[in-house]
């Protein structure tokens, strides 16, 4: 049971160290607010540095993909150049070939186109 007398009587001391304790509540929400601020202004502050960083890094990775793309089209443009040079190559000795017989075939091959248009 709570007796009213003793309720009643506050002294100026209880007062100050009310007081003190009020003072003492402001202080250290406005620290914790001022501790709160400081964190969001590094969070954000991370937030962004890792925001650049991955930026740099998919950049990176571009670079280096084009470079391998790069490098790929080199290396079949050169086995096609290989390919094209063996065809022509082909192409040519089947040429050469063709004109050889023909040049052998040219005197018999005049022959037959004379008697034609000279046989009676």
């Amino acid at each position: 049971m709570i007796y009213c007398s003793t309720l009643a009587r506050v002294t100026i001391g209880d007062t100050v160290a009310r007081e003190e304790v009020l003072r003492s509540i402001k202080e250290a929400e406005k620290n914790s607010s001022a501790k709160l601020e400081k964190a969001r202004t590094d969070a954000s502050n991370i937030t962004g540095k890792a925001l650049g960083e991955a930026a740099e890094t998919a950049s990176s990775g571009l670079r280096d993909a084009g470079a391998e793309a790069q490098s790929m089209v080199d290396e079949a443009r050169a086995a096609a150049s290989k390919e094209a040079d063996s065809v022509r190559a082909s192409g040519e000795a089947a040429l050469a070939a063709i004109h050889e017989r023909g040049e052998k075939n040219r005197s018999s091959a005049v022959d037959s186109v004379l008697g034609t248009f000279l046989q009676p």
